[in-house]
């Protein structure tokens, strides 16, 4: 096995960032990439206009690459926010104004793979009311992406970065999904594996990967310390990796770390040469 039996995607949202949006899939194209995936792109609105998004689609096509995963709006990220769906009042509303307009977009380019951000603690607020709110909208987005074919995923942080956010722990995240998956009935809420989050909160990888594998939907990785390219840091992804398909992952792999201080095109020389 190793690197070289892999589907790895590029997260366009960390990676190849000193480019325009739109000019991006081509980037990660050239770097020989057919994968991309996107943190929801239009942070200040969760309903661009319909010419963005028929923009987008255009450079994706044009570049060969297809989506694989793809954000909810989730409010400022990068930056303060850690998603919007728990967050009472206009927050979640913006939540709810974005699922359709998330999914019929995913449905147009083809991605199966839709990320929903729990959204950090509020001040003054009953945490059980905003889980309450957060199972509420979790249901209505599991139904979009069901109407669309796709699943749902649920991600955890790490509380070093995120400290405000509730989800920092495999066993939280699973609780959600098998929550969500409850109340709807379709089975479609699955885990976001995110290795680098997981090692951050110093957690057992190989146990986590053992335990929920079988609920896991998208795959995520960066090296720790530093959530740089594998190798620069003391995870070993390529052992990890090669248990998440021992353990029955086929899926993807994003590749969500920093490129350092270089071009975005110049970190995957951890990768294995491949064929052309």
């Amino acid at each position: 096995m190793g690197y070289s039996d892999q589907r790895f995607d590029v997260n366009l949202s960390i990676l190849f960032t000193e480019l325009p949006l739109l000019e991006r899939p081509a980037a990660a194209a050239a770097a020989g990439f057919t994968a991309v995936e996107l943190w929801w792109p239009w942070t200040g609105t969760p309903t661009p206009a319909q010419a963005e998004l028929d923009a987008l689609k255009k450079a994706l096509d044009d570049a060969g690459t297809q989506l694989v995963g793809l954000n909810f709006y989730a409010g400022e990220l990068p930056g303060p926010d850690r998603g919007a769906l728990s967050l009472p009042g206009d927050e979640s509303d913006r939540f709810r104004a974005n699922i359709d307009v998330v999914a019929d977009f995913a449905a147009s380019v083809g991605c199966k793979a839709l990320n929903a951000l729990y959204g950090n603690r509020v001040g003054g607020v009953d945490p059980a009311v905003q889980d309450e709110l957060a199972l509420e909208n979790l249901v209505l987005a599991a139904r979009a992406a069901h109407r669309i074919g796709a699943t749902l995923l649920i991600e955890t942080l790490n509380s070093v970065e995120s400290p405000l956010y509730p989800l920092v722990s495999a066993p939280a995240g699973i609780e959600v999904v098998d929550r969500v998956n409850e109340a709807t009935g379709l089975g479609n809420a699955t885990f976001l594996l995110d290795l680098y989050h997981l090692s951050m909160n110093g957690e057992d990888l190989s146990q986590v990967i053992k335990a929920y594998a079988a609920k896991t939907g998208h795959v995520q990785i960066a090296d720790n310390p530093g959530r740089g390219a594998p190798g620069t840091g003391s995870l070993p992804l390529e052992r990890l990796i090669d248990e998440l398909t021992e353990a029955g992952y086929d899926g993807w792999v994003g590749l969500e770390y920093k490129p350092g201080d270089r071009p975005s095109a110049e970190a995957f020389g951890w990768l294995p040469p491949r064929d052309p």
